[in-house]
């Protein structure tokens, strides 16, 4: 893949105009289990903290299972958050009346993974692409047309485009009028669940490289859900890893890469085909599956796979404290301070 690198005046550390502040953000779920029985907990988000700057993309990493896209509906108003502080824009998106979380829902808009089945294959590119001026604004409809031909053309499609049906595009092309589409109401931020996941490696740094044009030019600010950390490291300025709801490890992508300090971190960078120059990465493997959110560990949440596990990380959870430039959530963080030994791949004790 050979997106567009990370412009030097953007990188970690150039401070921003917050666009989304979360504080503590919960998911949780009732499941019903039977008419005699009390509903289980599932706890999708169980308490997760970060700002999304003006200009800046924050990718959310992990495992299936792990709260990513339930965490990016939250952000995106399309749930509540169970607990927790959710500010988007300034405005306080959970304590919020009918009306005002209807005008605050077009500050963010969302990309979702499959751009063959996000589009109405019954309308035209041009109807698609004026629905949310249509239903949110009180622009004519020839004023609608200009700005939809106008995002057309933005997005890289040709003018004819607007009369032609998604059938007629490739998967590439679909995902360039999903864009287009999320763009339509001048969002602050943007929402992209998987955007590239369902494309070809080729047309995957096409789509990447737009967004990334599109993120210099409008200021916008990105919320990435993405299982592919080779995308992560191009489009990514900050990194935020969950595991089981949780956030396991938090900061700038290029600090992340060089040096992970939680094993689950270093087990999912350590899966990812090592590039010429790349810092080394200790092979940390992941035993086992994934734990039932319904009956998650007592202690660390990652301790049941984690092959440096002690007593205290399967009897106390961790806190996530500043260490080293980012944030992490291990009792054993210290200890990885220190790069691997050259020829390091094993996974004996650091």
């Amino acid at each position: 893949m050979s997106a567009r690198p990370l412009p030097t005046d953007v990188l970690p550390g150039r401070a921003g105009t917050p666009v989304v502040v979360a504080r503590d953000v919960k998911r949780i779920y009732e499941i019903r289990r039977g008419a005699f029985r009390p509903p289980a907990r599932l706890q999708a988000v169980g308490g997760v903290s970060f700002d999304v700057e003006a200009g800046r993309t924050l990718a959310v990493v992990g495992e299936s299972g792990c709260g990513k896209s339930t965490l990016a509906r939250v952000v995106s108003l399309l749930e509540a958050p169970s607990a927790g502080t959710l500010v988007l824009n300034g405005v306080d998106a959970v304590h919020v009346s009918p009306k005002a979380k209807r005008l605050l829902r077009r500050s963010v808009q969302m990309v979702f993974q499959n751009p063959y089945g996000s589009l109405n294959p019954r309308k035209k590119i041009g109807a698609i692409l004026e629905a949310p001026l249509e239903i949110n604004t009180e622009l004519a409809p020839p004023a609608r047309e200009e700005r939809a031909k106008a995002m057309l053309a933005r997005v890289g499609l040709r003018p004819e485009h607007y009369v032609r049906y998604p059938h007629m595009f490739s998967g590439g092309q679909r995902q360039r009028i999903a864009i287009a589409r999320a763009l339509m109401l001048n969002p602050a931020l943007v929402v992209a669940d998987e955007p590239v996941s369902a494309l070809d490696v080729s047309v995957q740094a096409q789509v990447l490289n737009l967004m990334a044009d599109l993120q210099d030019e409008l200021g916008l600010a990105y919320l990435f859900i993405s299982h592919d950390l080779g995308v992560v490291r191009h489009i990514a300025h900050d990194v935020l890893v969950m595991y089981l709801g949780l956030a396991m490890e938090q900061g700038p992508t290029a600090r992340i890469f060089a040096r992970p300090l939680h094993p689950y971190t270093q087990a999912l960078l350590a899966s990812v085909p090592a590039m010429a120059g790349a810092a080394r990465v200790r092979r940390v493997p992941l035993a086992g599956e994934l734990p039932s959110p319904l009956n998650p560990p007592h202690g660390c949440v990652f301790s049941t796979r984690c092959p440096y596990a002690i007593e205290r990380c399967r009897e106390e959870r961790p806190e996530s404290r500043p260490l080293d430039g980012r944030a992490v959530a291990c009792h054993l963080a210290e200890r990885f301070l220190e790069p691997p030994p050259a020829g390091a791949g094993g996974t004996g004790q650091p």
